[in-house]
């Protein structure tokens, strides 16, 4: 019987980038490099109680609800709707109106 620990052990080439999950898929390099989904844009001045909003949805369409402002901070506000009751969001999904 031949001795298997004096054979050396081959070494691993490093691949530049991982494998690709299935054959023609997008290199994982080249997919950060693609553009974020599209969020709302902010609202530009801060909300006051009071304000007349319309809420967004997805990209930034309105939704046509509207509502008015009761709280706001920097980053949420309390909007009672017109037709429904109180609901907190973030501001970049409500637009002044």
């Amino acid at each position: 019987m031949s001795d298997i620990t004096s054979k050396p052990v081959p070494k691993l080439h490093r691949a530049p980038q991982p494998p690709l999950s299935y054959p023609g898929a997008t290199p994982d390099a080249d997919r950060a490099k693609k553009p974020r989904l599209a969020e709302p844009s902010a609202t530009g001045p801060d909300l006051n109680p009071g304000d007349r909003v319309e809420g967004l949805g997805d990209f930034g369409k309105p939704t046509g609800e509207f509502g008015t402002v009761e709280q706001s901070n920097e980053d949420d506000a309390i909007v009672k709707w017109d037709d429904d009751g109180r609901v907190r969001l973030h501001q970049p999904w409500l637009k002044k109106v």
